[in-house]
């Protein structure tokens, strides 16, 4: 019998969004892990899930057919719709609305241009890669002001926490956090939170 969620994925950034938030909100699921050094995620019963082969991949078979969502930021609306509160207030207004612009400024203006850079420098354009990490950077130093509260979009953790630490997490050397008291507070509160903690170890031993 297959378990009720599957999150196939590996510890890469766009995957531990995705066991994150499945933690957050509360939804049992089982970690598949994928080798990327061994191209597990080119295998063919993989690539029948998701054809790009790529991390992450939630399969829910309550569904039927079974569901089926290849992006990390789909995994997201999904957890959030599955556990309404806990990953953003669960009614309409303000609040909500601040959640998802604080979200999707992480998404576009953080996590999409960092991806760009990392493909840019594979490519061999370390001067345009260089110049979005530059961009990224400012980025997530100007999300400090978002810190009125003890989360990035007010006073209740959300999916815009979630986006924003798991790039910050990829940049940690590369921040000044002596200078960013409200940034590295922040971070460390997320961190330390016990579903963050199983959503970072989530593909470590399976």
């Amino acid at each position: 019998m297959n378990p009720t969620i599957e999150l196939y994925g590996a510890q890469t950034g766009n995957s531990l969004r995705a066991a994150i938030a499945l933690e957050e909100a509360g939804i049992p699921y089982t970690a598949r892990r994928l080798n990327l050094h061994a191209n597990e995620h080119r295998d063919l019963a993989y690539l029948a899930l998701n054809p790009a082969g790529k991390v992450p991949t939630l399969v829910d078979h309550t569904s039927t057919p079974a569901l089926v969502i290849n992006q990390s930021n789909a995994i997201i609306q999904f957890a959030d719709a599955k556990a309404p509160g806990r990953l953003a207030p669960a009614h309409p207004g303000p609040e909500r609305d601040r959640v998802f612009d604080r979200y999707f400024f992480f998404v576009t203006d953080v996590i999409g241009p960092s991806h760009a850079a990392f493909f840019l420098r594979q490519a061999g354009w370390t001067d345009a890669a260089t110049a979005i990490d530059l961009r990224v950077i400012e980025q997530v130093v100007y999300a400090e002001r978002f810190l009125t509260g003890d989360f990035m979009a007010g006073d209740q953790f959300s999916m815009a926490d979630i986006s924003a630490f798991t790039i910050a997490s990829s940049m940690r050397d590369r921040l000044d956090w002596a200078v960013l008291s409200r940034l590295s507070r922040w971070f460390d509160a997320i961190e330390a939170r016990p579903a963050v903690q199983r959503g970072l170890k989530a593909f470590q031993n399976h």
